[in-house]
């Protein structure tokens, strides 16, 4: 019995069938090739609308082909933690990696809510060790880790004792506002010195962040004294350190700002994750590494276990590099007004993605394999890295100048999980400040084969394509709790510049040497989990399409054109909106989510595929024809409370400023209001042939409905106004496109 018990896995994966959606995705595919057959066969003249309109479709379905295949089947993961605390008598180390950038955009008072979540895992401390990566080099953001480690030397004990789900302070005060009778005096007492300790903690780092109260540059600070944001040395502090290895205490908490110059590539976040991939491997070099953007707390405490499940598994593990954990959001409006939320996808596509050779590498709420990191491949496991990558000279040529770290490379890549680390953390700051300068990198591996991949803004999903490349598999860890929560962007103007930072990225890797074709023909990705690759990295290439077809039906009316079919065949798109419609909805409405909800997702696509995906779009183009590089424009976070939809006054408001995304969503609909306009006062061009009919004005009438946020923003005021130079730059631009078209 004890050996049947011994055999059971630590992790199991379930595929399931979703039979109606596979039917009904089937069926949209159908009606899509029904009217690429129409346009082919049909005896309309072929203009130019005519084949513009064909090429467009056929390239949605394509799209539908990658979504349908993606989604086709889907799977999910079960973790037994119980199983693994059984049969993992010591379980391995872990470095945890929190990456910020700047403290304005990303307040260091919720950098230290993430850092004190990841302090009070359900994980033996002595196993932890935390390191923050602060691009911006902020004195501020060093000052509330430091005072966000005093605080945890009372809260960590707190949470353990008392079994607390939420580890995050501002997360669990906010849903624990008050306690219960029915809690022990002593509960009462130490809750009630937890909550004051936070609100003190809180006021310290806001006075000194909004500069009621000048923080002084002595001491532990003089060495942010003379820095520059892209331009100071090195800077490593360890606040905490466990030096006894005690598993009851504090983990390791250790800052990182890397060197910087000023004509320095610094690859962004890539180059970060990668300064505290060495720093890290230096001091603990945990075979093992979590890495969470700096306003992802843990939700789930036990969500480091969950992962060694899939891990540590003896029989499907191995083939794991990486484990993925959902993007969600505990501040999201009600709703989903901006579209950002992403339930539905994780739901549908990332989920089928986890049925194929595992969901792509999202770039936070992952559990990583320092070795595969590190290069290595899965065939590697069994013959040895070491009869490869043995000599020293090479392992040099790889990963750098330092000895130490080349040594402690090297046996990471024994695949042990095991091994200890003999060293503190503060015994390796020197050396540690070698490998975190901005030219140890020169003629090395890394970024190119070792580490966070360069090359595109996007750093995540290159990085997650070439370890799919080298024939390794990825999971899904997807407990009951939740096991990650994040800031979703709480306005239209974060969501933009996200969204376009994204399809910028995107269109790099889609056309780089790390493409999902490259990857399939010349690599180890899967048929089907390529194609899951490309819903992801065409998202740029799509814009242009959404762009052609957004405008077509306007053309069309304002030269008494048509693109869609008269008379019965008029059914065929028709039909394919209605059931598309209808479908999509009912997928919304099983997982709980509101009518509203699917609405503002489907005219939020439109919307963000029209404007902001196609400025990244020309952005990346821009840069591949060398013309000029992209810059990393990072989402501002904003630090609320759960119940932040009551007080954030701006919640589900659209507001602009004079981003081009803005005026190319303003043309697009002032081109849709000048040809319903023409239609209506019958002041188009007579036409011998088919005219334009009811198929362009119903398209030009719903992308006027989609596009009913801009039409408000035309008469609105202030910052839900339109500014008035975007307004003159998109009428000009839509006189020019009308001239063109009556000419």
């Amino acid at each position: 019995m004890a050996k049947q018990e011994d055999d059971r896995p630590l992790y199991e994966k379930v595929w399931f069938k979703r039979t109606y959606q596979r039917v009904m995705d089937t069926f949209i595919l159908l009606l899509l090739l029904l009217l690429l057959s129409y346009r082919l066969f049909s005896s309309n003249n072929f203009t130019i609308p005519w084949i513009l309109a064909f090429i467009c479709e056929s390239w949605f379905t394509f799209t539908w082909i990658i979504t349908l295949t993606t989604k086709w089947t889907p799977a999910v993961t079960i973790t037994h933690p119980n199983r693994l605390l059984q049969r993992v008598p010591e379980l391995p180390r872990v470095d945890l990696f929190v990456a910020t950038a700047d403290p304005v955009l990303e307040p260091p008072i919720i950098t230290a809510n993430t850092v004190l979540s990841l302090l009070a895992l359900d994980y033996p401390t002595n196993k932890l060790a935390c390191y923050v990566s602060d691009d911006g080099c902020s004195p501020l953001t060093f000052y509330a880790l430091v005072e966000a480690s005093k605080f945890a030397q009372f809260w960590v004990p707190f949470c353990k004792k008392y079994k607390i789900q939420l580890r995050a302070p501002f997360s669990y005060f906010s849903s624990v506002a008050t306690i219960d009778s029915e809690h022990s005096p002593e509960f009462k007492q130490e809750w009630s010195r937890m909550k004051d300790m936070y609100d003190n903690l809180i006021l310290k780092i806001q006075d000194v962040t909004r500069k009621q109260i000048p923080l002084q540059l002595d001491g532990e600070f003089a060495v942010f004294s003379n820095t520059e944001r892209r331009n100071h040395p090195t800077i490593i502090k360890v606040i905490l350190e466990n030096k006894d290895g005690v598993s009851d205490g504090l983990p390791h908490l250790v800052y990182v700002s890397r060197e910087k110059k000023p004509h320095q590539t610094h690859n962004y976040k890539a180059g970060a994750m990668n300064v505290l991939t060495r720093v890290s491997g230096l001091m603990t070099n945990a075979p093992f590494m979590l890495n969470v953007d700096c306003d992802m707390v843990v939700n789930n405490p036990k969500i480091v276990l969950h992962a060694m499940c899939i891990l540590l598994d003896p029989k499907g593990g191995k083939e794991v590099a990486f484990v993925q954990c959902f993007q969600q959001f505990y501040d999201g409006i009600k709703d989903d007004p901006f579209g950002n939320q992403w339930v539905a996808a994780f739901e549908y596509i990332i989920r089928g993605m986890a049925g194929l050779q595992g969901p792509h590498y999202s770039g936070t709420n992952a559990f990583h394999r320092r070795n595969v990191m590190y290069g290595l491949y899965p065939e590697e496991i069994e013959i040895g890295r070491k009869g490869k990558l043995g000599e020293k000279k090479l392992l040099t040529q790889q990963f750098g100048s330092s000895k130490e770290f080349v040594k402690s490379a090297d046996r990471a890549l024994d695949w042990k999980t095991d091994f200890h680390n003999d060293t503190s953390p503060s015994d390796c700051i020197e050396t540690a400040i070698q490998v975190a300068g901005c030219e140890y990198e020169c003629g090395t591996c890394w970024g190119e084969k070792i580490g966070w991949l360069y090359g595109s803004i996007t750093e995540d999903v290159a990085t997650g394509l070439n370890i799919h490349r080298r024939g390794w598999r990825s999971e899904c860890c997807t407990p009951d709790q939740i096991a990650f929560t994040g800031c979703a962007p709480r306005g239209l103007l974060s969501t933009m510049v996200q969204q376009k930072r994204w399809a910028t990225g995107l269109t790099e890797v889609f056309f780089g040497k790390h493409s999902p074709l490259t990857g399939m023909i010349f690599g180890k990705i899967q048929f089907r989990a390529a194609l899951s690759y490309f819903w992801i990295t065409h998202w740029g290439l799509r814009s242009v399409f959404e762009v052609c077809y957004a405008v077509l039906p306007a053309y069309c009316i304002i030269t008494n054109t048509n693109i869609f079919p008269k008379g019965p065949g008029l059914w065929i798109p028709i039909a394919l909106l209605v059931i598309y419609s209808v479908h999509t909805l009912l997928e919304y409405l099983k997982i709980g989510l509101s009518i509203r909800h699917w609405w503002n997702n489907q005219r939020m696509t439109i919307i963000t595929t029209t404007t902001a995906w196609f400025i990244g779009f020309l952005s990346a183009m821009l840069k591949l024809a060398g013309i000029s590089d992209t810059v990393f424009e990072i989402t501002q976070k904003e630090f609320s409370s759960s119940d932040a939809d009551e007080k954030y006054t701006d919640a589900g408001r659209f507001t602009f400023d004079e981003s081009p995304a803005f005026v190319v969503g303003t043309t697009i609909l002032l081109v849709q209001l000048a040809a319903i306009l023409i239609r209506f006062l019958r002041l188009q061009q007579s036409h011998s042939g088919n005219g334009c009919g009811i198929g362009e004005l119903i398209s030009s009438t719903y992308v006027v409905v989609c596009y009913f946020p801009y039409l408000k923003g035309l008469f609105g005021s202030g910052k839900y106004g339109i500014p008035v130079s975007t307004i003159c730059k998109s009428a000009i631009l839509a006189f020019v496109f009308v001239h063109f078209c009556r000419k």
